[in-house]
């Protein structure tokens, strides 16, 4: 018979099981008081609560397997004989043969004599992997006191690793090549690069670059003018703001990745044996002495290993290593470490699973008396027999657990939706060669993996079991020729978690640590994070080139107008010089410091905002763009939908149940499985089949419609209660036992929590049988075997099952010709509609359905004779043994056999449950001018429904769907299509995404941003950041994206605004963000009411500091003129620095508190937050209208002063700098739309402390004069004529030409 998987051992033939050996009665303890018990608790025999037959039986097959053994000349500690051979001490002690014998043990880690307990039946090893559970625990105060020394120490002399090359890696072991450390970093700067990346990001600004030509000009004499404080300090007061605030931001980043580095994490070390070995055989506790100290070990837990060794006389021989538990950060974690992961917790490397164990058992497992004839005969596949089975039936990966047992069989379930966006739960197995193997015995394993990749759906490698440990850290050894297949096992993307992955299972997974940091699919799908600036700097920029040639412009007039010959004492281009620096004034430093601070402040408001509780700003330079968005790209799972599905629909031919009415099923479930009691014993054993024509009291008087809709209902929901591949598992939270459901598809969760609703409960399942009990009752009412299973594919799109119906509880396994067998299917409506009977209603009602954004399953049935299952059975077994064509095979006899005119049950529809608002949300950011796009990982059945259930499609919109597109030729029609019917919207998967970003770039993406929307299902990581940066490149406009999960990393950095959402799933995507944000719904009060006062204020704020310098320089100018193109500073030292500080910067900066609507007509007319993505209120238009202003201002303003003073005196700057400065803060009252207190504050204030500063201004005011009438009437007279002309043009413009925020008001 060939080999289970599960026991790769070559077996030598002749196995007596039966030897009567006197049983023993030392302890473990008094044997070996350390190393045994917790290392080798794998071997455990039951405890005491177990019969003590099962625990002889057990003791005499490992016995019988000794005599045999020692028939071959090796004795009981030749188990590591292959392992250790360099160690001479046990050599010598164990008295060993040249091994020369067939190494039957080392398969399974075990040997032979362990073969009954797990080619018998996988549940057994469940009660040993409790006790290795146990027994760290008794020993973890050995183990803690010396874990430091415990750990592996790094070599000094590691190779450097080559990421290009493939990896072998060590399992348990210090490695000789030396990987990439496991730290997540999302920081932008380190120590050395912070520098040198901030300076250049500063001077690429023109602007900056401008005041740092101008500041070291004043180091040259001839071209200074007053103190060279004036002009360094502003700018060094910029430097430090800005870069203090980049500085600021990384450092909380840093402090974010320290706090998902230092995740702490359990590790098994594995410490040489050797150096302990001796010692604990020095002295040794007796039985009677362990009793007086109170051994914490159960009294009848004994080690079957240690009892025969002593018994044999033989000294025990070390193992290959002693296990330890340790606690390690996640950034501490290196390749080769083996990881302890339990339910819930986020895998931090990428790892390839060793070995899973569930800690509890929900049915006993049978003694070892039991004669476990069916699960032999189910594991006694070869290789190639159990492949080809499992196509079809999917014996064990599918299906699941053995008698309740999870984890036995190295099976565990994973969530990657934080990795690839789908919402599925993932098989995931150990390979049996690791599963079986004894976790002391870890360090003798070899992992080889490719080279780091980006493909998150595809990995290739083995696992060798080598010789020993130290073969297995030499890369260039090899498996000796003469071992058997069972010494290594391919590795595929089965046996791996990624990082970023969660553990969905109850099972506890032991896993080696294979790529770490930078090296981890994740990271590598990842784009490294850059510095973002704000389109608004770019206009700015843009401007101040503009104001910046406007002052050579006049410095070189001005030489020109008094000739450049003529100049005296001074050269021309001195002259000019000078000119410039006089001018800098023009391009206005503090715009930045303003701007920045500007910054600050809406990067508070959005923080303190109580209707986004839990915002955060990351990058704090950008929230001016929160005002300009056109796309937005957002991912589906965690952000549109919360991924809970639920059931919310049912129809049954005649009938619909939603809602209110389940209650209706819910009686119709209660009367159709319920079984009278009595006391007639064969009533008290009876199960509910199909077939069964039940008499129950609920039913008389009731009329034939309601019968018949009855036994409909009652159909249809026990279809759904057994055509699935949900298991349940117990789950004990605060002290209560909670039952919850494990599947691959939330679908499948959603449907059988609802049968459960109803009144039907799944209790147990695993490969061969299901359970199923009245909730009412709680009495079993059905019971099945499972004969096959179909599983769900994309490609087929339906899920079938064959189910054997027990008609006696008290039967076990009743015999298939007697008895009701029936074939069970569900399925999407496209698939389902050729295989169910002709009807008449089944289209309209998915339709019905579809339109809601429902998912919908079409379910039917089909009973079979048992020679109908016979022959199907036997076509099925044949078709699946062919070489050539075994899937379309398999399918043809499904297909003829099974699929065909099944009696049509019913139709659910599964609400994917989505974000609290988000309806709302999308349409109001529709009606603001957004193009919406959802980037998914997800399936396209899945993207469409959930793209029609939150409005992201308009009800009606045509939905046309580009699919499975392999071929370029088919593309041209496609583009055709879309241009010519702009108004649909566009539905494309992954494959066809990429042909067209190959081959038709330009045109699909021009296509593409015309369209109102686009679903873009089963895309990469990589796939959602290139679209991203092709709208970005291609349209010019600003794309924000929002996403909640690692997959959404590279779109969100890519984006010119990137927003994260706090997932369920570990923060990864709201830690690279930039904003980060709780709910979707909050994103419109970002964007619509914070984005749009951002852009709104730093507009003003910027044109109006931009005036307040070239208001100056205009009196500047007109100074110069009048003492014959002199260049001499009119405003000298402190008026220059206090001008553009002292006396206007609070007003001027008080403008970021000015709102034109308030919050509720902002989201009632989101069509305002539109106009501000043509970038009207920063625009060449508003930018001239206020240089205008400011030249008019200045020339009033120095002008008359100039013609009512004396051209060169103090009496003059008396005048036009006090009007000057009243002309700012009355220029501030007047732009601002709505008044705040500290508005009024600043104005005043500024005010009353430029009255108090006079006196001190001596050096450069006649005081004298100030406190004349003179001095006051020309004050007011030249400040009439600066601020009534540009207030009257304001009021007519706003008469004639309301803005829109106006009409809203008025309205």
């Amino acid at each position: 018979m060939p080999l289970s998987p599960l026991n790769r051992a070559s077996e030598p033939p002749e196995s007596p099981t039966h030897d009567s050996d006197s049983d023993l009665d030392l302890d473990i303890q008094e044997l070996d008081p350390i190393s045994t018990e917790p290392i080798r608790g794998s071997r455990q025999e039951r405890t005491s609560g177990e019969h003590k037959t099962s625990r002889i039986a057990l003791r005499n097959l490992r016995m019988g397997g000794l005599r045999r053994a020692t028939q071959r000349g090796r004795g009981y500690g030749d188990l590591g004989q292959d392992r250790d051979g360099s160690d001479e001490h046990s050599q010598a002690l164990l008295g060993e043969t040249d091994g020369s014998g067939p190494r039957w043990s080392e398969g399974s880690g075990y040997g032979d004599d362990d073969r009954p307990l797990l080619g018998g039946e996988p549940s057994q090893s469940r009660p040993f992997v409790r006790r290795e559970r146990k027994s760290s625990i008794l020993r973890l105060p050995n183990f803690m006191s010396g874990s430091k020394n415990a750990e592996p120490k790094e070599e000094e002399g590691q190779e450097e690793d080559d990421p290009s090359a493939s990896r072998h890696v060590a399992v348990g072991s210090s490695q000789p090549v030396r990987f990439p450390n496991n730290i997540v970093s999302n920081a932008k700067y380190t120590a050395l690069t912070f520098l040198p990346i901030t300076l250049y990001n500063e001077f690429s600004f023109f602007f900056n670059l401008y005041f740092l030509l101008v500041a070291l000009s004043q180091a040259i004499p001839a071209l200074r003018i007053g103190y060279l404080l004036t002009y360094i300090a502003p700018l060094a007061f910029v430097l430090v703001i800005t870069m203090g605030k980049e500085a600021f931001d990384d450092i909380a980043r840093r402090r974010r990745d320290t706090e998902a580095n230092s995740e702490e994490y359990k590790i098994l070390v594995f410490r040489d044996p050797d150096s302990n070995y001796n010692h604990m055989r020095h002295r040794k506790n007796l039985k009677s002495e362990s009793m007086r100290m109170g051994s914490k070990k159960p009294k009848g837990t004994r080690d079957s290993l240690s009892d025969i060794l002593e018994e044999d006389g033989a000294a025990a021989p070390p193992p290959s290593s002693v296990v330890q538990e340790a606690s390690r950060k996640s950034k501490d974690l290196k390749v080769g470490d083996v990881l302890k992961l339990s339910k819930g917790q986020r895998v931090p490397a990428d790892v390839v699973i060793l070995k899973c164990y569930t800690s509890e058992t929900s049915h006993p497992a049978r003694t070892v008396e039991e004669e476990p004839h069916e699960e032999e005969a189910l594991l006694a596949f070869g290789d190639n027999e159990a492949d080809s089975v499992s196509k079809g039936k999917q014996p064990a990966a599918e299906t699941s657990n053995d008698e309740g047992d999870g984890g036995s069989s190295g099976e565990t379930f994973i969530r990657t939706d934080q990795l690839d966006g789908e919402t599925d739960w993932k098989l995931r197995l150990a390979s049996p060669l690791t599963q079986n193997l004894p976790t002391e015995e870890f360090v003798r394993l070899r992992v080889t993996g490719g080279k780091p990749d980006r493909k998150v759906n595809e990995f290739l490698g083995t696992v060798e079991l080598m010789g020993s440990r130290q073969d297995a850290l030499a890369h260039h050894s090899s498996l000796p020729q003469n071992t058997d297949a069972s010494s290594s096992a391919a590795l595929s993307i089965d046996n791996t978690a990624w990082a970023n992955t969660v553990i969905a299972s109850q099972a506890t997974t032991l896993a080696v640590i294979m790529y770490t940091g930078p090296q981890t699919r994740s990271a590598l799908s990842t784009a490294p994070s850059r510095s973002k600036t704000g389109l608004l700097e770019y206009e700015i920029n843009s401007l101040t080139k503009i104001l910046c040639a406007l002052t050579l412009a006049i410095s070189v007039i001005l030489v020109a107008l008094e000739g450049f010959e003529n100049t005296e004492g001074n050269v021309w281009y001195v002259k000019i010089m000078r000119f410039l620096v006089l001018f800098s004034t023009i391009v206005p430093i503090s715009l930045r410091v303003n701007l920045d601070m500007g910054k600050s402040a809406y990067s508070w408001f959005i923080q303190r905002d109580p209707g986004m509780p839990g915002a955060v700003v990351r990058t704090s330079t950008i929230p001016e763009d929160l005002g300009r968005i056109e796309y937005l790209l957002s991912d589906k799972t965690g952000t549109l939908t919360q991924n809970e599905m639920e059931m919310k629909k049912i129809h049954v031919g005649t009938v619909s149940y939603a809602n209110e009415a389940m209650d209706e099923v819910a009686t119709y479930v209660r009367q159709g499985f319920h079984i009278q009691a009595t006391t007639d014993p064969a009533t008290q054993n009876m199960l509910i089949t199909p077939s069964s024509t039940y008499s129950s009291t609920a039913n008389v008087g009731t009329t034939r419609t309601r019968r018949e809709i009855g036994t409909r209902v009652r159909d249809v929901v026990l279809a759904l209660a057994l055509c699935h591949n949900v298991t349940p598992t117990v789950d004990t939270e605060d002290g209560k036992e909670v039952t919850s459901y494990q599947a691959s598809s939330p679908d499948e969760i959603a449907i059988v929590k609802w049968t459960e609703s109803v009144g039907l409960r799944l209790v147990h399942r695993d490969r061969k049988s299901m359970i199923l009990e009245s909730t009412e009752g709680g009495r079993p009412v059905v019971r099945v075997r499972i004969l096959d299973v179909f599983p769900f594919t994309s490609e087929g799109k339906r899920m079938g099952i064959i189910v054997h119906f027990h008609e006696q509880l008290n039967v076990k396994n009743p015999d298939l010709s007697r008895g009701e067998i029936w074939f069970f299917q569900k399925g999407a409506d496209t698939v389902m509609s050729p295989i169910v009977a002709a009807n008449d209603w089944l289209d309209e009602e998915t339709a019905n359905m579809a339109r809601e954004g429902l998912r919908t399953l079409v379910v039917g049935r089909k009973k079979l004779s048992y020679r109908q299952y016979q022959e199907f059975a036997t076509r099925y077994q044949e078709a699946s043994m062919s070489i050539s064509g075994r899937d379309a095979g398999m399918q043809r006899v499904v297909s003829h056999y099974l699929e065909n005119d099944l009696e049509l049950l019913g139709v659910t529809g599964v609400e994917d449950k989505l974000q609290k608002d988000v309806k709302p949300s999308l349409e109001l950011l529709r009606n603001a001018g957004i193009k919406i796009w959802m980037l998914t990982g997800d399936k396209v059945e899945t993207a469409r429904c959930v793209a029609i259930s939150s409005k992201l499609v308009a009800r009606g919109q045509y939905i046309y769907t580009v699919a499975k597109l392999k071929k370029k030729d088919n593309a041209q029609d496609h583009l055709d299509f879309l241009r010519s019917k702009t108004d649909a919207c566009l539905l494309i998967d992954g494959e066809s995404l990429s042909l067209f970003l190959t081959h038709f770039r330009k045109e699909f993406i021009s296509i593409a941003v015309l369209l109102p929307t686009v679903v873009a299902c089963r895309c990469s990581p990589n796939q959602k950041a290139e679209v991203a940066k092709l709208i970005r490149e291609h349209t010019k406009k600003r794309v924000c994206c929002i996403g909640d999960g690692g997959n959404d990393v590279s779109m969100i950095q890519a984006a010119d605004v990137g927003v994260g959402i706090v997932g369920k799933e570990g923060r990864q995507a709201s830690l690279a963000a930039d904003f980060s944000i709780e709910q979707f719904c909050h994103l419109v009060k970002l964007l619509v009411w914070h984005g749009r006062n951002s852009y709104k204020r730093s507009a003003k704020l910027a044109q109006f500091v931009i005036h307040r310098g070239l208001i100056i320089a205009v009196c500047q100018t007109m100074y110069s003129i009048a003492i014959k193109f002199e260049p001499e500073g009119l405003y000298k030292d402190w008026l220059l620095v206090g001008y553009a500080t002292v006396y206007t910067a609070a007003p001027v900066l008080s403008l970021v508190l000015d709102k034109d609507v308030d919050e509720n007509l902002a989201n009632l007319y989101p069509e305002l937050y539109k106009e501000l993505t043509s970038g009207r209120s920063l625009s060449y238009r508003t930018f001239f209208v206020w240089v205008f202003v400011s030249i008019y201002q200045g020339g009033m303003i120095q002008g008359l002063s100039q013609l009512l003073t004396e051209v060169d005196s103090p009496r003059m700057v008396s005048v036009s700098y006090t009007v000057l400065v009243l002309n700012e803060l009355l220029m501030v009252a007047i732009e601002i739309t709505t008044w705040h207190p500290i508005m009024i504050m600043s104005i005043v204030g500024t005010f009353v402390v430029f009255i108090g500063s006079t006196p001190f201004l001596g050096a450069y005011f006649d005081l004298g004069f100030l406190i004349t009438w003179g001095f006051l009437w020309r004050v007011l007279a030249i400040g009439a004529v600066s601020l009534v002309p540009p207030y009257a043009g304001k009021l007519i413009r706003r008469t004639m030409k309301p803005p829109s925020y106006r009409k809203v008001q008025s309205t």
